[in-house]
């Protein structure tokens, strides 16, 4: 059928999403991609052959509705989680959906919604704002220091002038690859939780790369946390779509007045279960991943460049005078990174060895042609 000819703006759409663009970072054919955090280790064939194996037990049963709440799927999560971070859950503990950025929509769903607000501490992962207007919700942030730490007092201050239905840590902390402290999570929950309305989530994307403990240890006696997780990087499980939360029996109860029917496919779970038997094996490639960020840090550094301590598989960037002009630089041989916004920045995903050594002499290429200027983290 042919367009009527309208434009997205001459369609009813509510107010607030005029004007709006939608997400998305670059997906170009470039022989070095390095701007999505992908973990670029394919997984294993004996972890291939285990999925397949999954699968081919669903697909006879295609014509039924998958189990709607996801019992197996998150019993394994559950046995992952406490393995991992020495905090014993149950599936009564987890809930599963399509990626963590669906756990997020869910969760604006059933807390925050008109009326109401979100608290962000930014820079931080720009989802948290952008699923937020979607939700209808006002979000409020908090800058960040200048070593993109949080500033408790500030939070604090936020939290009081205006409770949030929600409050947003992010850990390691995406763009900046910062972790936040367990005890500043705490303090941020004891000032939420000192008003009536709120609750708090940490974001832990890419915690398996990370050596400060998991907000997992905080979960025992603080009913209104929230931690969700994803098996997208540190599984090599990004295409599957795969996302989680850990909180109290409580709120996993709530979500099921939210989320919609039969949301995770009996193939997902299939697949999920079987990526969870060999977490071991999946999760090979994290230490040398690890590796290769820390390289990036130190001859990022040795070029004169500003570079944010990061405890995630990308690493943040800055010195650069025009980061937009930095990032074609980089384009034009061939390595492909991210532009997030931040004047001055630029972070980069922690690749292959091959990888890295591509972007390293990229990197140097381009400092020695574009003077590099001090960069203000929060310009």
């Amino acid at each position: 059928m042919k367009s009527a000819g309208l434009s997205v703006e001459d369609l009813p759409i509510r107010d607030e999403l005029r004007g709006v663009v939608a997400y998305g970072a670059p997906q170009l054919d470039v022989p070095v991609r390095l701007n999505t955090n992908e973990n670029p280790h394919p997984p294993s064939e004996q972890v291939v052959a285990a999925i397949s194996a999954e699968l081919l037990k669903e697909i006879g049963n295609l014509q039924r509705y998958p189990d709607r709440d996801a019992q197996q799927l998150r019993g394994s999560l559950a046995e992952y989680l406490s393995r991992s971070t020495g905090v014993e859950l149950t599936a009564a503990n987890v809930w599963a959906a399509n990626g963590s950025n669906e756990i997020l929509a869910q969760l604006l769903a059933l807390f925050a919604g008109p009326g109401r607000s979100v608290l962000g501490f930014e820079p931080t992962y720009s989802m948290h704002s952008i699923i937020s207007r979607g939700a209808n919700t006002y979000y409020r942030d908090v800058p960040r220091a200048t070593d993109f730490t949080i500033n408790t007092v500030a939070a604090r201050a936020a939290i009081a002038e205006q409770p949030a239905a929600i409050t947003f840590i992010c850990s390691p902390n995406n763009p900046t690859g910062t972790a936040v402290e367990l005890r500043t999570i705490a303090e941020i929950y004891d000032a939420v939780t000192a008003h009536e309305l709120g609750v708090v989530v940490v974001d832990e994307a890419y915690a398996e790369f990370s050596n400060a403990p998991s907000a997992v240890e905080l979960l025992p006696g603080r009913p209104r946390l929230i931690v969700t997780r994803t098996m997208s990087k540190a599984f090599a499980f990004a295409g599957a779509r795969v996302g989680y939360l850990a909180a109290d029996p409580s709120v996993v109860e709530a979500i099921g007045r939210v989320r919609l029917p039969y949301h995770l496919s009996s193939l997902t779970q299939a697949a999920a279960r079987a990526a969870l038997a060999h977490s071991t094996d999946l999760q090979s490639a994290v230490d040398d991943l690890k590796v290769q960020r820390d390289r990036i840090v130190v001859t990022a550094r040795e070029l004169g460049l500003v570079v944010a301590d990061s405890d995630a598989n990308f690493v943040l960037i800055g010195g650069f005078g025009d980061q937009a002009r930095a990032w074609q630089a980089l384009l034009d041989l061939g390595v492909l990174v991210r532009d997030v916004g931040l004047p001055g920045w630029l972070r980069v995903t922690a690749g292959t060895p091959t990888e890295t050594d591509a972007f390293l002499t990229a990197l140097a290429a381009v400092v020695g042609d574009l003077s590099p200027i001090a960069p203000d983290p929060l310009r």
